[in-house]
Parts: structure tokens; sequence; C-alpha cells
């Protein structure tokens, strides 16, 4: 029975979830860092908010784990990269509290043009000064919003019914799916221009650190309102307190900060012109229950069957996507097995080739399983679709992902390459309905063949006989032929034979086929 370590606070309906699925729930909150290493190696899961630590010390002493469930957001509490080492899968709950983070944001929307805060702080003083918090309608203003993941199309929603125009920059959608939203995409330069309010719901990363500073900024209109709800650090608050005082922008919201809580002589305490609060995006009672069913449910299925919804360190797949790729996953670790097998010496790089239907199709999730089989079998190391990239990375193994356009001889057809100093394999398969597996080249070779069990490759002359002695050989060592898929090449000077057998031969049974005539090669190999 999967056992799973509740170390945060988790609501009850939660906790019952993880129950009614058959797993074994010990809620122990507030241990302390050495409480919790001493007690994680008895649990394959572990469920957390943003209270405890996932050290890499504690994944260290962790040896069950399988998978982190982190109730929220982020997972800045949590060494995903030493996670992703260990092949622990980490998820999050991205959808849980988008609704009250969007809220948030309209709410710091509608503060800001009226000037609520300062308003009710000049009331509170005794004055009453009606002219100098002279606000603004946004009917009919523009707002552009940067990121309209799940947090983002809610706030685009909320805006629209206020009359409001949208536009909207993010490089992960498409047109068609923006203008469903009611969106116009533009480039961030034209957003900075055109947009009246500004508000941002990107992850901070390489790319987004200090998106909005000085010159971002300067390019924006006079006047301008800035909401930043997501994440500390997109915004370089420095800049971003010079353009208040000057009066180029009009008011800006924060809820999260690059030092949190910020210094006491930070600048933007100081400025009448800001709503800031203290990182109370997913604070609300509807969405720390949400979030805490979310990973509930999140963690039960994946440990029943398999399915990591919502992870941050393993691809995720819409429904669409998953229709199409989900049948070749398991072919394509079996090809990477069969590659990797065939490969003479090291492994220095692969190259994943996806045509027909799955050239359209995500190609991260098939590379990762590719890899696995590779790593399964060519290194003294665990591998899963978690820690295999890394793994691949960390010992200098290259991975490139390839489309092939145009009209292929099957529906999708998926192709790996392996290279290293020793020479190169390649293998190619595809899959019929919806789990009928094959592969369909080894080589220079077009076979038929089932990717299943121990299985024996032959290359021979193409010369009579041949099978029929191998048959022979095998039978006499008690090995059954179960398959048998037989190629060759155009000009008919080599063949080749892909035998699936029920048990493998042994070392001997092999030297015997190799001693036969007209045979040039034989690999025992598994899958």
């Amino acid at each position: 029975m999967h056992r799973v370590l509740v170390a945060d606070d988790l609501s009850k309906e939660a906790v019952a979830i993880l129950r009614g699925a058959g797993l074994e729930v010990d809620v122990r909150v507030g241990l302390s860092p050495e409480q919790l290493e001493e007690a994680i190696g008895d649990y394959h899961a572990l469920a957390v908010r943003s209270a405890t630590r996932v050290t890499a010390r504690l994944l260290e002493r962790a040896g069950r784990l399988a998978v982190i469930g982190r109730a929220g957001v982020g997972v800045d509490n949590v060494d995903v990269a030493a996670a992703t080492r260990r092949g622990v899968v980490v998820m999050n709950t991205p959808g849980g509290s988008a609704t009250t983070v969007a809220e948030l944001a309209l709410a710091m929307i509608l503060a800001l043009a009226r000037h609520v805060a300062s308003a009710t702080a000049s009331v509170k003083a005794g004055r009453w000064e009606k002219k100098r918090f002279q606000g603004r309608e946004l009917a009919g203003k523009t707002l552009g919003v940067v990121g309209i993941g799940n947090i983002g199309s809610i706030l685009v929603d909320r805006c629209l019914a206020l009359r409001m125009k949208v536009i909207a920059h993010d490089p992960f959608i498409g047109p068609d799916a923006a203008a469903k939203l009611g969106v116009t995409l533009v480039p961030l330069d034209r957003l900075w221009r055109e947009a009246d309010v500004v508000s941002l719901h990107v992850p901070l990363t390489e790319q987004t650190h200090h998106l909005v500073g000085a010159a971002t900024l300067a390019a924006m209109r006079p006047g301008a309102l800035l909401v930043n709800c997501a994440r500390g650090g997109i915004v370089d608050e420095a800049a971003l307190a010079a353009a208040l005082v000057s009066g180029h922008l009009g008011g800006a919201g924060l809820d999260t900060f690059e030092v949190e809580p910020p210094p006491a002589d930070h600048p933007l305490l100081r400025l009448d012109n800001v709503v800031l609060t203290p990182h109370l995006g997913a604070s609300t009672g509807e969405a720390q229950a949400a979030v805490a069913v979310a990973i509930a449910e999140q963690l039960a299925l994946f440990l029943q069957h398999g399915v990591a919804r919502g992870a941050v360190n393993l691809p995720t797949l819409p429904r669409e996507a998953l229709a199409l790729v989900g049948p070749y996953l398991p072919l394509a670790e079996r090809l990477g097995a069969l590659a990797g097998q065939l490969l003479p010496g090291g492994l220095q790089e692969v190259v994943v080739s996806l045509g027909g239907d799955l050239a359209a199709a995500p190609g991260r999730p098939l590379a990762s399983r590719v890899l696995v089989g590779l790593l399964r079998h060519a290194l003294d190391v665990p591998a899963n679709e978690v820690s295999a990239p890394a793994i691949a990375r960390e010992r200098g193994i290259t991975l490139h992902e390839e489309r092939i356009d145009g009209p292929q001889d099957y529906a999708g057809l998926l192709t790996v390459a392996v290279r290293g100093p020793g020479g190169e394999a390649t293998v190619a398969g595809t899959v019929y309905g919806r789990s009928d597996a094959r592969v369909v080249r080894v080589g220079p070779y077009r076979v038929e063949a089932v990717p299943e069990g121990p299985v024996l490759l032959c290359e021979n002359d193409d010369a009579p006989g041949v099978v029929g002695n191998l048959g022979t050989v095998l039978g006499a060592a008690g090995v059954n032929i179960a398959r048998i898929s037989l190629s060759r090449t155009d000009d008919r000077r080599s063949a080749f034979a892909f035998l699936n057998v029920d048990s493998a031969p042994g070392p001997e049974v092999l030297e015997r086929v190799r001693a036969l005539p007209h045979v040039r090669s034989v690999k025992s190999i598994a899958l």
C-alpha cells in the first residue's frame, strides 16, 4: 500500500480523498527539518503547502518517494532540480486559486482607477479631498495582459464585462484561441505602448526577470496603471518607484515583491499612488480548500494510475495532444531500448524524428520516453520520464527533436537515431489503431515486428536455408520462436530477421547461430 505524508495543513476533505483512494495517510504537521528527514524514508508521496521546505538533503533521505504534491501555484519551497535528478514528480495546483488571484488583480485595477486606498487614508485622517482623488472609468480603456493562462484568461473575462478592450501577449497561445477569449494578440512592445492598464500573469524565469524595467516603463502610455499579482522579480521595483515619482506612471498595484516582506526603506512604501498587499493572491477560504482537494485528487490519481496531472517537471499534455501522443509513448520507450542496444560503444547524441500525424504533436514527452528506454539499458542508474532528460544532460548526451514534413508511409512515424564514437543505429516504429505498436525499420531494413519481450536480430547473406538453419539451432536449444519478420535490401545482397522468442538464448546458443553459414551477425535484445 502506498503511504502519504501530509506535512502541512490540508482540509479534512482532502485527507478523506486520499484515504478513500486506498492510500495510507499520516497527517504530521509542524515537523522540524530533522524530524521530517527521519520520517520521509517511509513514504511514497509528500503533500505540502508553503511551510515545509523540500530540500536536496531531504530528498536524499527519501528512498521511496515518487511524488511531491504542493497545494498551491508556486513550488518555491521545493528543490525541483534535486527532485528531478532523483526521478521524483513534483506537482502543483495551478488552477485551484486562479479565480481568487484574478479577482485580486481586478480589485487592484479598480482601486487604482478610483484611488480607493489613498482616499480611504485621507478620510481617516480627517480630510475631505474630492478634487484630489478624481479617478477614471475603465469602460472603453485598453487592458494589456501579459500571459493569458488560467489566471490571465479569467481576468480577461471579468474586464470584458466591464467593457474594456483587451490586448495580450502570450507566445504559447494561437490567434484563434485568443480570439475565442475576446483578446487580440500583439507583440510586447505594442502592448506597452497601447495599454491603459497592464496586468502581469507570467512565471518568474530568466527571461521574465525584470521584464518590466526602466525601458519598458518609459515605453508605457503616460498615466498607465501596472498590476503584478504574479511573482516578485518580474518588475524592477526601483525603476517602478522612479516612474511613479516622476508622474509618468499613474499607479501600480503589487501583491508580490522581490524580497518578502519588503524592507522598511523600500521606496514604494512611501508613495500614495500604489496599492500593496502581502502576497494575498491565493488567500481566500475558497481557494485554500480548492487547492487542497485538487492536490489530493492529483496524488491519488498518480499513485493509483501513474497519471501525473499538474506536474511541473514532467510534460503535461492537453487532452487533444494526449489522444495523439499517448499510444506512441510505450513505443517510444521500446524504440529507445532497441536503438541503445544496437549502438556500438558509448552514447553521445539522440535524434527523435516525428513524421505523419506526429509531426504536429508535442515532441518532448516522446523524446523523454525514448531517453528512458535508452538510459535503462545504457547506464547503471534508474531513469524515468522525470529524471531521464536531466541524467542525459549531466552525462553530455545531446537530444534533438525533428519534424518530418510531407506524406509518409504510415499515419504516424516515430524514428530514433543514436550516435556515439563507435557508430550509430536507427530504428523506427508506428502504431496501428490505438495500441498495436510495430517496429517498421531497423537500420536499412523494413520490417513489421512487435516490440516486446526477448528479441533476436540476425543479419545474413540473402541465401537459401538461413532461416531454416536458424530455426533448427534455436529449436534444439529449446528456444521457441513466437514471431518472425523477414526483410532484405533492394539489391538482395543482405537479409535480416527480427525474431520474437519466448526465452532469451544463452551465449552458447548465440555462438552456434553465429557459426551458421551466411550469418553475418546476431544480437540478443531485451524489450
